[in-house]
């Protein structure tokens, strides 16, 4: 019998488009966090995201690859060359070729070439240049390493002797005469680099190569032993990714991503305690009445008059302004703490009139009758009677706390350890990032917390006509 009823409670609530929908939605939640928990590491946000250095190598402020789409594949595509076994390798010279194929008018933010783990035994000297499509070749810098076993980072932006090389190979190849200081200063690096001049009323201006660039490293040593553990060249573009960056050059889809079982985490354990809270609470005051009841529906009366925002400001508030406090307690877990403490009352005031309409029924009366104990009777009889409203609760519990975690987030009070949708948004507004017009910065964090709570609303409604069977369709 209870097999068929809870089949008919299930046909009920999937005949609802709403609740269908719902359901795929929190099935993709689900899917996204358990992407993450698998293949993202759990101190995501110590090791990475608050973490500027690993994050060099990204463009910094530039939208998503796919607004290519619609703006017809204007913006150039952030690029990393790789290799890690020279191309060529003669007795005293090992040549790394990286090769890069540029088919848009616009120019890199910058260039950045790097040498990972230089091994020697005798210092060796690594020349860098590159060949353009039309044959020239840029001789730009000569590096010599001191210590074994190091790394060099070379940014060609606003570097002196890359200007130098610039400036002379501009004068050399095309007879025109630019100063390396004013080649820094007018950030005409990849111009030069990349392009050709053409000469109009005067002035100096720069007509885009187009084709393949082989970017060269010689490392040059008469010991057999030196060798580059790999060899990377950076072209920063001005589009990146999914979802873009931000200021620090952070991918914001890892955020994003990482935010799903972050806001799983707050809004499913927050709603589950504070409803079984409640219930219980509700089921004991409107079964035994009495002064059991008087207590526990005075201290509803309490906490249901305090306002929660503000205690869950002053809560984080007291634990940022506290160094040891900081250290030793989790502000998630706080949050959890207030948010269960000061909502189960209000289900425990509604649960208790259930209870109190349900206890004076027959089949309850008839269970005392042949002695059946009161937590029987209140786990076995009554409890089964509210439990479609206390899960219907739960489910609208839920993006409260979600939105709660997203408006503390917003005001700078959440964990920083721990990037979630609320701590971008609140990233993206110190930053100025809506007068900047920085709408992938701000749209999808905002959509996301959205979507989260609108998942858990529409599987309460497809809860309604379970709860109340008024609302079911004949």
């Amino acid at each position: 019998m209870k097999k068929l009823l809870r089949n008919e409670l299930l046909r009920i609530f999937l005949s609802s488009s709403i609740s269908k929908i719902g359901i795929i939605f929190l099935a993709i939640m689900i899917i996204a966090s358990a992407y993450v928990v698998m293949f993202m590491p759990l101190d995501f946000g110590l090791r990475y995201w608050n973490n500027p250095t690993f994050w060099a190598d990204y463009p910094k402020l530039v939208p998503p690859e796919w607004v290519n789409i619609f703006l017809g594949n204007k913006l150039l595509r952030h690029t990393i060359l790789i290799t890690e076994k020279p191309t060529l390798s003669l007795e005293d010279t090992k040549q790394y070729i990286l090769t890069y194929s540029h088919d848009t008018d616009q120019l890199p933010q910058t260039i950045v070439f790097k040498l990972n783990n230089i091994t020697f035994t005798y210092t060796p000297i690594i020349e860098l240049s590159v060949r353009r499509p039309d044959g020239r070749v840029i001789n730009l810098l000569v590096i010599q390493p001191l210590t074994s076993g190091v790394s060099e980072r070379v940014d060609l932006s606003g570097r002196l002797e890359v200007a130098v090389a610039l400036s002379r190979f501009l004068k050399d190849e095309f007879n025109v005469s630019i100063s390396a200081t004013e080649v820094i200063q007018r950030k005409l690096e990849f111009k030069i680099l990349m392009g050709t001049p053409v000469i109009s009323n005067g002035y100096v201006d720069f007509k885009t190569l187009r084709g393949n660039y082989m970017f060269n490293v010689f490392l040059k040593s008469d010991d057999p032993t030196a060798r580059i553990g790999s060899v990377e060249v950076v072209i920063f573009g001005w589009c990146y990714g999914l979802m873009g960056t931000d200021h620090l050059g952070r991918d914001l889809s890892q955020a994003l991503l990482y935010g799903f079982p972050v806001a799983l985490l707050i809004g499913v354990v927050t709603s589950v305690i504070t409803a079984v809270v409640g219930a219980l609470a509700g089921v004991v005051s409107g079964y035994y009445g009495g002064i059991v009841d008087e207590v526990i529906q005075r201290l509803c009366d309490v906490l249901n008059n305090i306002p929660l925002l503000p205690l869950l400001i002053f809560f984080m508030f007291v634990i940022r302004m506290n160094e040891e406090l900081r250290r030793t307690v989790s502000p998630l877990a706080v949050i959890i703490i207030v948010l269960v403490v000061f909502s189960w009352a209000g289900i425990a005031i509604i649960v208790r009139s259930m209870v109190l309409s349900i206890k004076s029924q027959q089949f309850i009366e008839a269970s005392v009758a042949v002695g059946a104990s009161s937590i029987r009777i209140m786990f076995k009889h009554i409890l089964p009677q509210v439990a479609p409203f206390i899960f219907a609760q739960m489910m609208f519990l839920t993006p409260s706390a979600i939105l709660s975690e997203a408006a503390l987030s917003l005001l700078g009070l959440s964990d920083p350890s721990i990037p979630t949708w609320g701590q971008i948004l609140e990233s993206a507004f110190a930053n100025q990032a809506m007068y900047l017009g920085l709408w992938w910065w701000i749209v999808p964090p905002g959509l996301l917390i959205m979507y989260s709570a609108i998942t858990f609303v529409f599987i309460a409604q497809g809860l309604e006509p379970i709860v109340e069977p008024r609302l079911r369709k004949v």
